[in-house]
């Protein structure tokens, strides 16, 4: 299984926003997408659900929000 890791920890909305679903739009069945985020992205969960991914969100003792996103 392949992954994607995208660290936008540093980076400003909507460049995280645009990343993910830059990387969503070439993702193959059964690969991931890894999210980290210092906050809980729900915006990016209404368009996951709209557009047929499937998603974890955990939270990291630094607080770094993880999402592990794939085709549901």
């Amino acid at each position: 299984m392949s992954e994607v890791e995208i660290d936008a920890r540093d980076l400003m909305p909507p460049e995280p926003m645009l990343k993910v679903k830059a990387a969503l739009a070439t993702l193959n069945r059964g690969a991931r997408v890894r999210l980290l985020l210092y906050r809980e992205p729900f915006p990016l969960y209404e368009v996951l659900r709209r557009e047929g991914f499937a998603w974890t969100t955990t939270l990291e003792p630094d607080g770094t929000y993880v999402i592990t996103m794939r085709h549901a």
